[in-house]
């Protein structure tokens, strides 16, 4: 499995940039796991990604690939998958780069329910630049543009996916590295807009700064602070309020973009015959 998931690397990229204790390089092998293990052919694969510590892993993973603006990997992406729909396509977004500024395409991506695998490494924070909150930095943590606390509101981004349009939908933390694997499999194998949220831990922006102690410390608390949805299902509001649930935790069938384009397409040229 490991000289399998090397040859999914570029060896001449290493080491990576991420910093001591990042969670990204877990959720990066939980990906190549996922893709080695569905044995979909990776000279069909293409990954892109926007701006951002989590979106760095585009230049490591060793398919054809895109590191795009900020916010725009969906974009781009379905622009790929619209010009060549038998390639397999995943994004690569994080926390600020597809819930901000990439909002509005994450929206329209599962509104129209192109085969599309999204996977959001959520460390809640902007890492790389500089340490702002985003849009999934809990309320009342710190930042560099929350001094005092972050005051405005969270998304679930999960739920948000879910009322655009998304058909298969998981949450996975970087401690369950097994259950994060799986659910990148069942996004692979669903015919449509897939998205998976990986929770992720960043001990420097985001750790350090909300005094959450070192890496191991951080996976603890992640550990402590997780249940699966099945179990959340069997307990009252009270017992799972606050607690991160990981698993499937939406999946339907709906028709997929690019099929629908390409019948319309034949139809449009029959009549024109």
């Amino acid at each position: 499995m490991l000289k399998d998931i090397e040859k999914l690397l570029r060896q001449d990229k290493m080491p990576h940039i991420w910093c001591p204790g990042c969670g990204n390089g877990i959720v990066m092998k939980a990906m190549l796991e996922a893709i080695n293990s569905t044995g979909i052919d990776t000279e069909k694969t293409v990954v892109v990604s926007g701006i951002g510590c989590s979106s760095r892993a585009t230049g490591y993973m060793n398919f054809d690939t895109l590191h795009t603006t900020h916010g725009r990997a969906l974009a781009f992406a379905t622009g790929v998958k619209l010009a060549k729909p038998e390639l397999n396509v995943f994004v690569v977004t994080g926390d600020g780069d597809g819930s901000a500024i990439g909002g509005n395409h994450l929206i329209h991506a599962a509104r129209r329910n192109i085969d599309i695998n999204v996977v959001m490494f959520n460390n809640n924070i902007y890492g790389m630049t500089g340490g702002q909150y985003s849009p999934l930095t809990p309320h009342g943590k710190f930042a560099t543009t929350a001094p005092y606390g972050n005051f405005d509101r969270t998304f679930n981004i999960c739920d948000l996916v879910k009322g655009a349009g998304a058909t298969f939908i998981g949450r996975g933390t970087v401690f369950h590295t097994k259950i994060l694997t799986e659910l990148i499999k069942g996004a692979i194998e669903n015919k449509g807009f897939s998205f998976v949220e990986a929770v992720s831990i960043c001990p420097i922006s985001y750790g350090r700064r909300n005094k959450m102690g070192t890496a191991p410390q951080m996976m603890e608390w992640l550990k402590k602070n997780s249940m699966p949805v099945k179990a959340a299902e069997k307990l009252g509001p009270e017992k799972v309020e606050g607690k991160i649930l990981v698993g499937e935790l939406y999946k339907e069938e709906a028709p997929e973009f690019t099929q629908k384009y390409d019948e319309l397409i034949a139809r449009f040229q029959k009549g024109a015959e």
